[in-house]
Formats: C-alpha cells, structure tokens, sequence
C-alpha cells in the first residue's frame, strides 16, 4: 500500500511540473469563453425555471472541494424547493421531485453549465472528479483513503464516461483512482470527448 501511494505522489509531482499550471490557464481561458457563450441559454433556461415552478433559478449546494474544502457549487435547479437534500438515487421517488424542465434538463446534463463559473473561480476544472455533496461521508472518506482528495473536482470526469449514476461508490473511487495515477491533458481531452458522445446520447443518467 505504501509502495502505492509512493508512485501515486511521484506521478502527482510529475503531473504539478508538467502539466498543472497548463490546465488552469486552459480552464480560466476556456471557461470563460464558454461562460461568455452559454450566458444566453443559461439565463433562458432560468426564466424557464422561475415560470415552470416555485422557487429561486439556481440552487446552490455545499460540494467538497479539493483538499476536502468545502465550497458552494450552483446548477440550474431541477428539482422542487423541499426536497430532501441526497444523492438523487437515494430519493423515494425522484421522478415527482423534478421540476416540469427537470428531467431535461438533467438528461440534457444543461443543469450543470452555472458551474462554468466554479472552473473559472477555480474550485473546480473541467476535468476531475465529481464534487461530492458535503453530507456523502462514505464516498468522501474512500476518496481520502485512495488520495483522490487532492484533485480539484471536475464538470466531468473518467467516472462521468465509465457509467456516472450506474456506479456504486466504490467503483466510481476505483474509476477516480486510475485518473489520479494516469493524470494527463492527453487523458482530459479523451474525456472531454467521450463526455460529449455521452451527453449526445444521454447515457448514465438514471434520473
């Protein structure tokens, strides 16, 4: 185990060297184009929001950040106001929290574009891990254990294009893991590429 962690920080100090300060300046520039360029349907679907159903636009949740720091993460909200705040596969019945644009909007993954301004913040990149909700010990705690803590959380990730909500928690920290050891912009753009076939086909999404 030791040996292992030895080579996973061995590869993250090649990683920082080499790498690192590239992928924030492709974030910061990349985010805001995109920001810039969704402004329009981000705010169109925010009004859809507010005319559909009772409460604010965005909802803003507490996600774990790199380093295990907490930070406020926004999405488009998709579900009713109330609703009991879980992973949404821990839901009684999901489908009667959904807002009336909820479903497409999730399947669409649109509800996930606000969080261009977290990349261009820097709490998150547009590759890592999923942010974790702040309340998700076990997924949280098995990061930490695997060194998956240390990565900034992403708009997507291997996870998101190996099965995202088909995973159990251990598979996805199996998945975040392989990311870790293999960081790479070569592998961020593979998975930045697989993320848009997936979204065109609406895979992974249960909900």
């Amino acid at each position: 185990m030791s040996r292992l962690f030895s080579q996973t920080s061995r590869k993250r100090i090649s990683w920082h060297n080499n790498d690192e300060l590239t992928k924030r300046v492709l974030d910061c520039f990349l985010g805001s184009i995109a920001l810039m360029v969704f402004m329009v349907p981000i705010l169109t679907f925010a009004l859809l929001i507010k005319l559909t159903s009772k409460g604010p636009a965005l909802y803003w949740s507490d996600r774990v950040g790199r380093n295990n720091v907490i930070f406020s993460m926004p999405k488009l909200r998709t579900m009713r106001t109330g609703t009991e705040v879980v992973a949404t596969h821990l839901l009684p019945n999901p489908e009667r929290c959904l807002t009336p644009i909820g479903s497409f909007l999730r399947r669409s993954s649109l509800d996930e574009l606000p969080q261009l301004w977290c990349i261009v913040r820097g709490e998150m990149s547009f590759v890592g891990p999923r942010p974790a909700l702040f309340n998700q010990n076990n997924l949280i705690n098995l990061r930490t254990e695997n060194g998956v803590h240390i990565l900034r959380p992403g708009l997507t990730g291997w996870a998101q294009v190996n099965g995202r909500d088909d995973l159990s928690i251990p598979e996805k920290v199996e998945l975040d893991a392989f990311y870790l050891r293999h960081l790479s912009l070569a592998l961020d753009a593979r998975i930045v590429m697989l993320t848009l076939l997936k979204v065109i086909n609406r895979e992974g999404v249960s909900h």
